[in-house]
């Protein structure tokens, strides 16, 4: 039987950019600032609707963890400010079955002047709880944020790790029925982030408490949440398992293109050479497991180059670097012009998935080296599972990770 916590209901934002209403209040900058443009010619810009979000809908079931995701200016943030009623919702209505807490940006709920031990109060009173029970809970949100040292500190004077790992252990502990955390974990180390997923995972499995996730973090996505909601443009284009959800959201958003002219450079390059063209010599390019991969690349020299070489990285689709290789022999330019080259990878032992890369061409300088010209996102490629070989079974879990080994050797000690 359906027991949702969060029910969402054609939800809509809107916001009016540009000119000020004539009836609103005008501060006396805004009217310094009018009379400026006036003066200088500048015509003020007629006001514009941006509906940050438009005819969402869907439910959430108590106890589901459920992740959103989506591109920069999605609604992911307006949309989490909606359901912790930050936000007043243009059209619709959002219905929230259970007491809410959020973690949206760092300082939110915090007073700055107030010490930790204060805000911990304060917070759980906000949140409708007794004194007593915030105090049987202090000592283990404490604990977690491990801020005892500073607990009598005013927490303007934390930095962004504390307050944020504060925050988390305040909303975590003074037991929410629903727990909504945005990007900030993000400030947190990697021990803390871990801390936090373990905590949230716990919440939802063993005390059926609902959490709503986001993150750019496609690993921890998939590693925390069951089922996904992808926003474009402020509305709901995918929602269903974290697995479907997160392949839709790259399908989505994938830019693969041949013409390495418009694939990102890094910046910090010394020049002398460019990659003009990189492909594979298959086509479409996927391969097997523990294939041997070639494809060819083409680079112009504007001067003579005695002693260079090529590096790849190979990146997962969320970006997670898997692991990088270098040319075995030097390359050489006799003079200004382009070279031909095909380029070998002898043995891929990735696990199922799709994957691109970065390739770069380096030389030293001075015993120094440098980058001569590096691309980024080219050379897209799908690997498909091998046959089993009696050590790996044919499906693959994205737990295991995304390098596959080989059959380990076990043998009894002599």
């Amino acid at each position: 039987m359906a027991d949702p916590a969060i029910i969402v209901k054609n939800l809509g934002k809107r916001y009016t950019l540009g000119q000020r209403s004539s009836g609103s209040y005008r501060t006396l900058r805004d009217t310094l600032a009018g009379l400026l443009n006036q003066e200088s010619g500048i015509k003020n810009l007629e006001s514009k609707e941006f509906w940050a979000l438009r005819d969402v809908s869907f439910e959430i079931q108590r106890g589901e963890v459920v992740g959103i995701i989506g591109r920069n200016g999605a609604g992911k943030s307006t949309l989490l400010k909606v359901l912790s009623r930050i936000t007043e919702p243009t059209t619709g209505r959002v219905t929230l079955n259970g007491r809410v807490a959020s973690l949206l940006e760092v300082g939110t709920g915090f007073h700055p002047e107030l010490t930790g031990r204060e805000n911990i109060f304060l917070n759980g009173a906000i949140m409708g709880m007794k004194k007593t029970e915030i105090r049987a809970r202090f000592d283990e949100i404490v604990a977690f944020a491990e801020v005892e040292q500073f607990l009598d500190t005013p927490v303007k004077r934390y930095s962004s790790g504390m307050y944020v790992r504060l925050a988390f252990a305040v909303a975590a502990h003074l037991e929410p029925e629903i727990l909504i955390v945005d990007e900030v974990l993000a400030v947190g180390d990697a021990a803390f982030q871990s801390k936090c997923l373990g905590k949230m995972h716990d919440m939802a499995q063993c005390s059926g408490r609902t959490v709503l996730f986001v993150s750019h973090n496609l690993s921890a996505v998939r590693q925390l949440t069951a089922h996904c909601l992808v926003l474009k443009k402020g509305q709901v284009s995918h929602l269903g398992n974290a697995e479907s959800a997160i392949e839709h959201y790259l399908q989505s958003n994938e830019v693969v293109s041949n013409d390495v002219a418009q694939q990102p450079r890094v910046h910090e390059c010394s020049g002398g050479a460019r990659f003009v063209e990189l492909r594979f010599k298959t086509s479409p390019a996927v391969f097997t497991s523990g294939d041997r991969m070639e494809f060819i690349t083409v680079i112009v020299w504007d001067k003579a180059v005695s002693e260079a070489r090529i590096s790849l990285t190979i990146f997962t689709q969320e970006s997670n670097a898997v692991g990088s290789g270098f040319s075995a022999t030097c390359i050489r330019a006799e003079s200004a012009g382009h070279s031909s080259l095909a380029v070998c990878i002898p043995a891929v032992t990735l696990a199922p998935g799709r994957y691109h890369c970065t390739i770069a061409l380096g030389m030293k300088t001075g015993g120094t080296a440098v980058n001569m010209d590096a691309v980024s996102n080219v050379l897209h490629f799908e690997i498909l599972a091998a046959e089993s070989d009696g050590h790996t079974p044919l499906q693959w879990s994205p737990n295991w990770g995304s390098l596959r080994l080989s059959g380990l050797e076990v043998s009894p000690l002599t």
